[in-house]
């Protein structure tokens, strides 16, 4: 598997547009188009928050149901989120201004929004704005970033990658994109994310795949404990790399899994460290966990605790906050025999041993935590389980950018 250059158009067949729409936002791209030349396959995973937006709604049913899905139209500014029947006639119309415009039957076509909940898009902005970018769809590289900076809310910078991996004798592209900065938290995958690939594999493979993969991806993000109303994560699967239709589980499968686990854990680091106001990316690795699922409370309750992000953004050798964050997740181990070590690219330090502090020096640990990624690496001793989680420091700036979301 190699890393290249691109996005969402990096696969073969794929197109995709950014454009301005005015749907909230002024003078900048606030819609994208994702468009396959060929039928494809769809998996997708979504919020498990009971409020669920429209496009949420919609989508679900697509994946469930559509023998094919071809495009995703997505926009930016107005989450179409506790808009009413109002708000799922806004979905029809969407898809059905893409499907005509595009040649493909209403039911191929996705949608997606993120940005302000309660507000209604208003239609004749974002029917005009599908019109813009159905015509300047195309599939290079520039095209693709157009699509990912589109999908913008208060994010910082767009988020893409793409990869190639051989699988049945031929080269597999696969290509992702996704929004995320403010209102995410574990609990299905806290984002919008777009993922496309020139694969050959059966629909109930891919949805397998995904399904498994966001447990230890986006499930093991959080910036600040909330889980939002539109989180939406699809695949699309055009078939046009030219392998056999991969069935069944085994190698071919497994190296599929193996780079859309690199392409979702990428996009996942990159949304925690672009946490509104975030100044470092905080990630939390646990080893020696008694199961699995341990590991992965443990580590996600230290990224998801407010004192343990002061401390990050304040360069603070305050262990204890990091431990007592373990001691509440609800995983069992003894305290006496736990390691807690800090480190990054400016080095790593032992902080915590046998139930004491060790004398380890502040003016060290404080130019560790000043890292723009920094590690809490806690070793449990009680098996042999590992797991990561992701999040970011809590800085002033997260205040000032949610007190003022809608102005």
């Amino acid at each position: 598997m190699k890393q290249i250059e691109g996005g969402v158009t990096a696969a073969k067949g794929f197109q995709a547009a950014g454009a301005e729409a005015a749907i909230k936002y002024q003078n900048r791209k606030d819609m994208a188009l994702v468009y396959s030349e060929a039928p494809c396959k769809v998996a997708g995973t979504f919020t498990t928050n009971l409020v669920k937006a429209a496009p949420v709604q919609w989508d679900k049913q697509l994946v469930d149901n559509s023998p094919f899905v071809q495009a995703v139209v997505v926009n930016s500014g107005i989450a179409n989120a506790c808009t009413g029947k109002q708000g799922m006639d806004c979905c029809k119309t969407e898809a059905e201004c893409a499907g005509k415009l595009l040649g493909v039957p209403a039911e191929a076509v996705l949608v997606a929004s993120t940005g302000v909940i309660g507000m209604q898009i208003p239609v004749d902005r974002i029917t005009a704005g599908i019109e813009k970018l159905v015509s300047v769809k195309s599939d290079t590289l520039e095209a693709g970033h157009d699509a990912a900076r589109a999908i913008m809310t208060t994010d910082t910078v767009p988020k893409e990658i793409a990869v190639q991996v051989e699988i049945g004798g031929k080269t597999v592209t696969i290509g992702g994109m996704c929004k995320g900065s403010g209102m995410i938290h574990p609990n299905m995958c806290t984002m919008l994310g777009f993922i496309t690939t020139d694969i050959n594999i059966s629909k109930e493979l891919l949805q397998k795949a995904l399904s498994a993969d966001v447990v230890d991806s986006f499930n093991m993000i959080s910036v600040d404990g909330d889980t939002s109303t539109n989180d939406t994560l699809l695949v699309l699967a055009n078939g046009l790399a030219g392998n056999d239709e991969i069935t069944k589980e085994g190698s071919d499968y497994d190296s599929f899994c193996q780079a859309l686990n690199f392409i979702t854990t990428y996009l996942a680091r990159k949304m925690a460290g672009d946490g509104e106001g975030a100044t470092a990316l905080f990630e939390c690795k646990v080893i020696g966990a008694a199961t699995k699922q341990d590991a992965r409370t443990l580590a996600r309750s230290v990224i998801c605790s407010s004192l343990s992000k002061a401390a990050i953004f304040g360069h603070d050798a305050n262990f204890g906050r990091f431990l007592c964050a373990l001691g509440y997740s609800g995983a069992e181990f003894d305290p006496e025999n736990v390691d807690l070590y800090f480190q990054s690219e400016n080095g790593k330090i032992h902080i915590y041993s046998a139930g004491n502090a060790l004398d380890y020096s502040e003016e060290e640990a404080t130019k560790v935590l000043s890292a723009p990624e920094v590690t809490i690496l806690a070793d449990m001793h009680m098996g042999t389980f590992e797991a990561t989680a992701w999040g970011c420091d809590l800085s002033y700036d997260y205040v000032k950018i949610n007190a003022d979301y809608r102005s």
